[in-house]
Parts: C-alpha cells; sequence; structure tokens
C-alpha cells in the first residue's frame, strides 16, 4: 500500500509525500495515536513508497524489521535469555496482514500473551544493532519499526543510542506510540514527532467497507461508536458480548452509586478486577471514560454530539438526570490513575475498591 492509498490525516501524508520526493528523510520518525486509529498502516504505507515496494505492508520486506513487546509464555515457548521478536515475527504477520488497524489487545492475543506484560528489552535492542550493521539485502534503504517504544526499557534505549544518533546510510526507525509521554526523553528528543488525529466517521466508515467487507449500515453503525479509529470500530462488531459485559458492569457501578448502596457499587468493583488481564481492565476503564463523556455531553444539553448504540440512549439520560453535573469531570481522573496503576501492577481487587470509593463519595 503506498502513502495515496491511505485514508485520513491528508496533511500528514503530503508532508511524508514531500520528504520523500525531496529526499529529506529523518533519520528516526514517532508518530503517536489512539490505540487503531491509523499509525501502522500509515508507517508500512511509508516504507512502500520510499522503497517502491509492496513488501513493508506484508511484512516480508528484508530490509525492514519489526520490533515490539514481548515476554515469556507465549506462543513461543522459549527461554527468556533468548527470546527475541523474530521467533514470533509468524504470528505478527498474520495479525498485520489480516488486520493492520489491530489493537494493543490484539497483538496480545496474537502472541498469546494475554494477561502479560510486555517489554523490549536490551536484548532485542542488540539484536537491531546486530541486523542494522549488514548491508542492505536490495541495495536500498533499511528500516526499523518499532511499536510501542513506550514499552522500552533504558538499558535498551542506552544501547540504541548511538544508532539514532548516527544511524547507517539509508537507515530510518519509525515509532509509533499510543502513550508519547511515557517515552524515555532519550529516544522522543532525537525524533521528528507527528501526531495523527482520530479519523472522521466517514473514513472510518470507509475503511471498513472497502478493507473488511462491512455493509454501509453496519460500517456507519460502527464508525459511531469508534471514536476515530478503525481498530476499536473492528472491535466492537467482532466482540459484542465483551462490550456487553463492560455495558453490564458500568451500568451496576452507576447505579450502585446513584442509589447509594456500597455493596451494589462494590460488586460491580469486584467485577472490574475479574477482568481475567491487565489490557481487559484498561480498556475497561477506557469505555467508562467514554461513557462518562456521553453522561457530561447529555447535562451539558449537547446530546446531539453523542453517538448511542442500541437501546443506550433511554439509559443513559436517565444516569445523566440523577447524577451530579460534577461528577463525569471529577470520576474521569479516577479512572485515568486506575489505568496508569493497572500498567504498575498494582493489586486489583485494592485498585477497583478505592476507585469505586472514590466515585461513591464524589457523587
Amino acid at each position: 500500500m503506498k502513502l495515496s492509498e491511505v485514508t485520513g490525516n491528508k496533511a500528514v501524508v503530503g508532508a511524508l509525500e514531500g520528504m520523500i520526493s525531496s529526499g529529506r528523510i529523518p533519520h528516526a520518525l514517532m508518530f503517536y495515536e489512539n490505540d487503531g486509529a491509523g499509525a501502522f498502516p500509515l508507517a508500512l504505507a511509508f516504507l512502500d513508497t520510499l522503497m517502491d515496494s509492496g513488501k513493508a505492508s506484508r511484512v516480508i520486506h528484508p530490509d525492514v524489521h519489526f520490533t515490539f513487546p514481548i515476554t515469556t509464555g507465549g506462543k513461543v515457548k522459549e527461554e527468556s535469555k533468548k527470546l527475541e521478536c523474530d521467533l514470533f515475527l509468524s504470528y505478527f504477520r498474520d495479525l498485520v496482514v489480516r488486520n493492520p488497524y489491530f489493537l494493543e489487545s490484539d497483538l496480545d492475543t496474537a502472541l498469546g500473551l494475554e494477561g502479560k506484560s510486555g517489554l523490549i528489552n536490551i536484548r532485542e535492542a542488540r539484536a537491531i544493532v546486530s541486523k542494522l550493521s549488514f548491508s542492505s539485502v536490495e541495495g536500498g534503504w533499511k528500516a526499523v519499526v518499532i511499536y510501542l517504544p513506550e514499552k522500552m526499557n533504558s538499558e535498551a534505549a542506552n544501547c540504541l543510542l548511538k544508532s539514532f544518533e548516527e544511524p547507517p546510510a539509508k537507515t530510518v526507525f519509525l515509532f509509533i506510540t499510543h502513550n508519547p509521554e511515557k517515552v524515555l526523553q532519550t529516544i522522543t528528543s532525537r525524533c521528528q514527532c507527528i501526531k495523527l488525529t482520530p479519523m472522521s466517521r466517514e473514513e472510518v466508515a470507509s475503511v471498513l467497507e472497502s478493507r473488511y467487507g462491512f455493509t454501509p449500515a453496519d460500517a456507519a453503525s460502527a464508525a459511531a461508536a469508534s471514536g476515530g479509529s478503525v481498530g476499536q470500530a473492528f472491535a466492537s462488531v467482532e466482540s459484542a458480548d465483551v462490550l456487553g459485559e463492560r455495558m453490564s458492569i458500568f451500568k451496576n457501578l452507576l447505579e450502585g452509586i446513584i442509589s447509594r448502596n456500597l455493596n451494589d457499587a462494590l460488586d460491580a468493583g469486584d467485577a472490574m478486577a475479574a477482568l481475567d488481564s491487565r489490557e481487559k481492565q484498561k480498556a475497561f476503564c477506557e469505555f467508562v471514560e467514554e461513557g462518562l463523556r456521553k453522561v457530561f455531553m447529555i447535562q451539558q444539553n449537547m446530546p446531539d454530539l453523542v453517538t448511542f448504540q442500541n437501546d443506550e440512549r433511554e439509559w443513559y439520560e436517565s444516569v445523566s438526570a440523577r447524577l451530579r453535573k460534577t461528577f463525569p469531570r471529577g470520576a474521569m481522573p479516577v479512572f485515568d490513575r486506575s489505568y496508569m496503576l493497572i500498567d504498575r501492577n498494582v493489586n486489583q481487587k485494592v485498585l477497583f475498591c478505592d476507585l469505586v470509593n472514590k466515585l461513591f463519595q464524589m457523587a
């Protein structure tokens, strides 16, 4: 796929095309986006255009190397001291070819790492340095695509510093992050950073129709609740049962808080803690934050700016009328903090019990 075929972020696409046509290619580019919003297919399209090949987007170019967070216990049975991304490459390739707009949770599932916290460590950094020491197989550009550099430890970053600062000729690093504030400053300071904006509903629907074969009606419905992320839209259709579970917990939480029934609210907290992976717990926090935005917009008499799934509108209007207008804005930082603490592996039962207590006090 070439840059001319990319949907959305036309200004960014134009800037990347200008880099290629002028021959002024930065040695390191960092794309940051909302999860599944198109940075990965954009990066691959950039490489396909730069290298005048369609191999990068099919993850088969011998001069394009991919790095992503991994850990032990996945589909590859190997000792940690021997673990490298290349061992997972076949699973990674299958995921990218099937769905280049994949979410972080999709990657964990593809690699068999659900419930585990992946990392880009020193061994992988040394593997990258080793690969870059060889000449280009096809005689042109070499590239390293690093997905989620926020999960690279300082030891790995320090190992790669010289490669970032003085890369071999015709070598480019592409970073794709969802949390740029968590990327080590030693990496960020050496990159040209590019922010991708969420796609419009029409652009999301267009990708769903053209790439995934959605009907126009299904594509429009999925795009409406996507937040500008094709990955989120695709996931919402693939896993309606998961969304139903999240909505059920969210409803029980707010109803318990509104009715001042602490036991019911704590039961909802237990259900959050029982979600069987950290990624699912983080996804639930994001889901609730989107729900709180809907409540806020209704309370501000702007319901036309909110899109509802199925029969959600009546319930959202009901809770919006019964909650204080200060509640959504007060609750959002609580879920942001919980998201951060999940990443730090805080005990989930304690974390979500504390979350419920804070929400109960502010309602």
